[in-house]
């Protein structure tokens, strides 16, 4: 069987690709498993400063490999079960584990990018579509509910009401529609260039700090207003108490040839 995610590491940069592009990446076992060690993976890899997830072939991910998932009732257990309520069981994993990594994560979508696609989808801080992508929440269709941790990101980034009608009406859109809605960050003639684009941008800046600011805006992003202080505070002291932040300010002040540690 051939690798069903491909990972490669050039300039700092996490380049991982779902190969599935025979079914449109869709998701069978296997490239849940491999998703999940990549991302495992990835967290071990101290020299990673990005990632950027896309598809090879015509589509991002077309959604759950349904005849191969779902009639199989061990593949389902194996993807829904978990030991403690709060923790992410498999499905969860391969979307909720990007949010989990230290680094930024650039979803660049292209083609198809439906049901479990758009849940990894919704999983990276920056979503990059090609103008012709086709987004959808999809699991109504199946009679089922979101239930991979996307909802963590549409609670950032839409109003409830608008999330609702996604996930009730389980319809396509185009990438217009989804930029107004907030559901992708831009929509780029190509995908994969503008995010390494991004990438290299974001390299620029102190690992430190791009790990800091995805940490706090995840988890204050819907707390108390005392809760956001206390995050802002907090965070920044465990910034100021490191070397990078040191190195950012003589990097701004010219001393432009200074890596960050």
């Amino acid at each position: 069987m051939k690798a069903r995610v491909e990972l490669q590491i050039d300039n700092q940069v996490a380049l991982v690709k779902l190969n599935r592009p025979e079914k449109h990446n869709a998701l069978d076992m296997p490239m849940f498993y491999a998703i999940d060690k990549v991302i495992r993976q990835l967290k071990k890899e101290k020299a990673v400063r990005c990632v950027i997830v896309s598809g090879n072939g015509e589509s991002f991910c077309s959604g759950l490999d349904v005849k191969s998932v779902m009639t199989n009732r061990k593949s389902a257990l194996k993807l829904l079960w978990k030991w403690w309520p709060r923790q992410a069981n498999m499905a969860q994993r391969v979307t909720v584990g990007w949010r989990h990594l230290k680094v930024p994560v650039i979803m660049a979508v292209h083609g198809k990018c439906w049901g479990a696609g758009m849940q990894i989808a919704l999983g990276g801080d920056f979503r990059i579509a090609a103008a012709d992508t086709s987004l959808a929440i999809m699991e109504a269709r199946w009679g089922l509910i979101p239930d991979m941790g996307g909802t963590l990101a549409l609670r950032e980034n839409m109003p409830v009401d608008r999330a609702m009608q996604l996930a009730m009406m389980a319809e396509p859109i185009g990438s217009d529609k989804a930029l107004e809605m907030q559901l992708i960050t831009q929509i780029s003639n190509d995908p994969l260039t503008a995010s390494n684009q991004l990438a290299e941008q974001l390299k620029q800046r102190s690992p430190d700090t791009n790990y800091r600011i995805k940490k706090l805006y995840h988890q204050i992003w819907s707390r108390s207003e005392g809760k956001v202080l206390a995050g802002e505070t907090l965070n920044q002291w465990r910034i100021l108490l490191g070397k990078n932040q040191r190195i950012a300010v003589k990097r701004q002040t010219g001393q432009s040839n200074i890596d960050y540690v």
